[in-house]
C-alpha cells in the first residue's frame, strides 16, 4: 500500500478546471488509499427517446441525422476503448504512483530497449542531436557503433520524442504547467519517491499516445465491420466481439512500447482500404497505410506476406482481375522500396519472402523456427524461441475461449456460407456479384492464413482474433443471411446471438477489470542504483537480455546484448554471453566475455534454474549445443556460490549478482 502527498514544485499548478483536462492528471486532494479506477461516468448511453424532435430542432435531413449519429457512435467507441485501455494499464501497474525509475523498470525486456531511444532524444540538447545519437549508437552493442533507425523500427519513438519536445517547449513558453508531482510513501521500510503525472512526464506522454492510437482502432473496427457487411449492425457486432475477446485480441494494455502496439492499428486501416480497393480503387491510400504499418514493426512484412498470398489465391481462383492484382503488387513493391530507404537500407526488408517473389525467402527465414516445430531439428537459437510461451503452439484454452463467446462457431458458419455462395455464383458474370465475392474470398483466405500462423506461433493470435471479429460482422450481411427472412427477422437473430455472446463476454471484461496489481521490483531497483553509483559511465555490461534493456535505459551504461533477437550478429553475441548458463568451464566463459569487452556480468539465479517445460532450462538448451559437457553442473550454479577464481562478486542481493570481469589482455584485442 502506498500513500501519496502533493510535492511542491517550482511551477504554479494549473487551476483544477485546466488540470482536469489532462488525460492522466488527477485533481488535488488524492486519497491515500490505492486508486481503484475511474467511475466512467462520462460514458452514458444514447438517449432512446426524442430522436425525431432533436432532428427537427437541429434542422437535419434524415441522411444527415444518420451521419451525425454514426459520428457520435464512433466517438463513443473511441472514448470507451481509450478508457478501457488506460483503466487496465493503471490497475495492473498502479502507474500513477511510480517513480521515474519504477516506470522505466516497468518497461521490461525489448519494451525498455525501445523506450530508451525515446528517452535519449528527449534528453539530448536538441532534437537533431538526439537523432544523431540514436543513428550513431555506441551503447547498445558495444563496441560497435550502430544506426538504430536502420536496425530497429524506431520511427514511433522519433515521432513521439519530437512531439514531446515541441509540446513541453510550447507549454514552457506560455508558462502552462504540464504535470503534477507527488511524494509517494511506499511503506515496508522503503524510501519515499517522487512521482509525476500529466503529459509533461515523458512516460505518461509516451503511453498516452499509444493508447490514443489504439483507441482510434476501435472506431476503425466499427467502420470496417460496417463496410464489409453492408450494415451498421455489423460494425457493432465487430466492436462487441473485440471487447468480449479483448484478452485474446491485444496486449497493448500490458505492453505499450511493443512494435505491434504502433503497427497493428495501421494494418486495420490498410485492410479496410484493401477491402475498398477490391471493390473500387484507392492505391495511394493503400500505399500510405502499408508504409505506416511497416515502419514501426520488423514483423510487418511477414503479415503482409499472408495478405499478398491470399490475394494471389483469389486471383488464381478467378475472383481478382489481373489488372487489379498487378496494381496491388506494384503498390506493395513501391511501399517496400520507400520503407527500405527510410530504414537506411535495412537488409532484412529485401531478404524476405515478401520482397522477393513472396515464397522462397519466407521459407529460409522460418526454416529454423518452423522446421523445429515439425521435426527433431533444434539448436540454441530455435530453442530460445520455441521455449518461450509466446512462440509455442497455440494453447488449447484459446479455441475454448473462442467457443465460449461464440466467436469460433460464427466464423465457421460464415466461412461455410461464403464457400457455398462463391461456388453458386462462380459462373455468374454480373459485376456486383464478382466485386462482392472478391472481398469475401480474400477475407476468408486471410482468415485461414492468420489461423495457420496463430496455431504455429501463439503470439500471432493477436492477428487472428481481431480478424475473426471482423468476419463476425458478416452475420448481418443480407447477401449471406438473406435466407433468414426480412430485415427485421435478421436483426432479431443478430441481437439474439449478441445476447448469448454477452454472457461470457461480460464475464471476460469483468475479469479484466478485476486485475489489480502494483508494480514493485526492489531487487532490480537496488541493482540499477548500485550500477549508477559505483561504476564508471563507460563501464560495459552483459547478462540476460531483459535485464540489459533496463540497464541501458535507466543507467545509460553500454551493453553488449539486448532483446532484439532477430539480428544474426546479436544472436551470436547473446550466445557467447549466455555461456555463463552452460556447463562450460569458467575459463572458457571468462574469455568469451573478455573478447566482447565486458566489464561486469549481471548473474541471475532464476536463469540458471528456471524451466518452462522439459528441455527448456538454460543448461538443457546448452546441452543441445554443447553435448560434450552434458552431465556437469552448470557454471552459473558455481558462480552463485563463489565466483572466484575467474570473476569477482562486487554486488549481490537475493536476485542479482554482479561479477567483475578481468580486464582484456592485449593479445585478445
Amino acid at each position: 500500500m502506498v500513500a501519496k502527498s502533493r510535492k511542491q514544485s517550482g511551477k504554479t499548478p494549473a487551476p483544477p478546471t485546466d488540470r482536469d483536462k489532462l488525460l492522466f492528471v488527477s485533481p488535488p486532494g488524492k486519497s491515500n488509499a490505492r486508486r481503484t479506477g475511474r467511475d466512467g461516468k462520462g460514458f452514458n448511453g444514447f438517449l432512446p427517446n426524442g430522436l425525431s424532435g432533436i432532428r427537427s430542432k437541429l434542422g437535419l435531413t434524415p441522411s444527415a441525422f444518420v451521419k451525425l449519429g454514426i459520428t457520435l457512435l464512433l466517438g463513443k467507441l473511441y472514448a470507451a476503448s481509450l478508457y478501457h485501455l488506460t483503466l487496465l494499464f493503471e490497475n495492473d501497474r498502479h502507474f500513477s504512483h511510480l517513480s521515474n525509475l519504477e516506470k522505466e523498470m516497468a518497461f521490461r525486456t525489448e519494451m525498455g530497449l525501445y523506450y530508451s531511444y525515446y528517452k535519449t532524444i528527449i534528453e539530448a540538447p536538441s532534437f537533431l542531436n538526439g537523432l544523431y545519437m540514436v543513428m550513431n549508437d555506441r551503447l547498445t552493442e558495444y563496441p560497435l557503433v550502430i544506426n538504430t533507425l536502420k536496425r530497429f523500427n524506431l520511427y514511433p519513438e522519433v515521432v513521439l520524442a519530437s512531439w514531446y519536445r515541441t509540446y513541453t517547449a510550447t507549454m514552457d513558453y506560455f508558462e502552462i504547467p504540464t504535470k503534477m508531482c507527488w511524494s509517494i510513501n511506499r511503506g515496508e521500510g522503503l524510501a519515499p519517491v517522487d512521482s509525476c503525472e500529466g503529459l509533461g512526464d515523458p512516460a505518461y506522454f509516451y503511453v498516452t499516445f499509444v493508447f490514443l492510437l489504439n483507441g482510434l482502432m476501435m472506431s476503425l473496427f466499427f467502420a470496417y465491420g460496417t463496410y464489409l457487411s453492408g450494415s451498421r449492425l455489423g460494425g457493432l457486432v465487430t466492436t462487441l466481439c473485440f471487447f468480449f475477446n479483448h484478452g485474446e485480441s491485444t496486449r497493448v494494455m500490458w505492453t505499450p512500447p511493443l512494435r505491434e502496439s504502433f503497427a497493428y492499428p495501421f494494418l486495420v486501416l490498410q485492410m479496410l482500404l484493401l477491402t475498398y480497393i477490391l471493390r473500387r480503387m484507392a492505391m495511394v491510400a493503400l500505399g500510405i497505410s502499408n508504409l505506416c504499418f511497416m515502419l514501426p514493426w520488423q514483423f510487418a512484412q511477414f503479415v503482409l506476406l499472408t495478405q499478398v498470398a491470399s490475394l494471389f489465391a483469389s486471383y488464381i481462383l478467378g475472383y481478382l482481375g489481373a489488372a487489379k492484382m498487378q496494381s496491388i503488387l506494384v503498390t506493395h513493391m513501391i511501399t517496400l522500396g520507400v520503407c527500405f530507404i527510410l530504414m537506411f537500407g535495412n537488409s532484412m526488408l529485401l531478404t524476405s519472402f515478401y520482397a522477393s517473389s513472396l515464397v522462397s525467402i519466407w521459407v529460409s527465414w522460418s526454416c529454423g523456427l518452423i522446421k523445429s516445430k515439425f521435426t527433431s531439428y533444434k539448436d540454441f537459437h530455435t530453442l530460445m524461441y520455441t521455449c518461450a510461451a509466446e512462440f509455442d503452439f497455440m494453447e488449447f484454452e484459446t479455441p475454448v475461449r473462442y467457443l465460449k463467446t461464440l466467436l469460433l462457431p460464427i466464423n465457421v458458419l460464415v466461412v461455410v456460407l461464403i464457400a457455398g455462395r462463391v461456388t453458386l455464383t462462380h459462373t455468374h458474370t454480373q459485376t456486383h456479384l464478382m466485386l462482392w465475392n472478391i472481398s469475401l474470398v480474400y477475407h476468408s483466405l486471410q482468415l485461414v492464413a492468420f489461423a495457420v500462423l496463430a496455431i504455429l506461433i501463439m503470439r500471432l493470435k493477436l492477428f487472428l482474433t481481431p480478424h475473426m471479429c471482423i468476419m463476425a460482422s458478416l452475420i448481418c450481411s443480407r447477401q449471406l443471411f438473406g435466407w433468414i427472412g426480412e430485415k427485421f427477422k435478421l436483426q432479431m437473430w443478430v441481437f439474439a446471438i449478441m445476447a448469448i455472446m454477452a454472457v461470457q463476454g461480460v464475464a471476460n471484461l469483468q475479469a479484466q477489470w478485476g486485475i489489480m496489481g502494483e508494480f514493485s521490483n526492489v531487487p532490480q531497483e537496488e541493482l540499477l542504483g548500485w550500477i549508477q553509483d559505483n561504476t564508471h559511465p563507460n563501464a560495459v555490461f552483459a547478462g540476460a537480455m531483459p535485464t540489459m534493456a533496463s540497464v541501458k535505459l535507466s543507467t545509460g551504461r553500454a551493453i553488449v546484448n539486448h532483446p532484439h533477437y532477430e539480428d544474426a550478429g546479436l544472436r551470436s553475441r547473446t550466445k557467447l554471453v549466455y555461456s555463463m548458463y552452460s556447463r562450460m568451464s569458467g575459463e572458457t566463459v571468462k574469455r568469451n566475455l573478455m573478447k566482447l569487452g565486458v566489464d561486469f556480468f549481471v548473474l541471475e539465479d532464476s536463469w540458471c534454474t528456471r524451466r518452462t517445460r522439459p528441455g527448456c532450462s538454460m543448461p538443457e538448451i546448452w546441452d543441445v549445443e554443447d553435448p560434450q559437457n552434458a552431465g556437469k553442473a552448470p557454471l552459473c550454479s558455481h558462480m552463485s556460490r563463489n565466483s572466484r577464481p575467474h570473476f569477482t562478486t562486487v554486488f549481490s542481493n537475493n536476485v542479482y549478482k554482479v561479477l567483475k570481469v578481468p580486464k582484456v589482455a592485449k593479445d585478445l584485442r
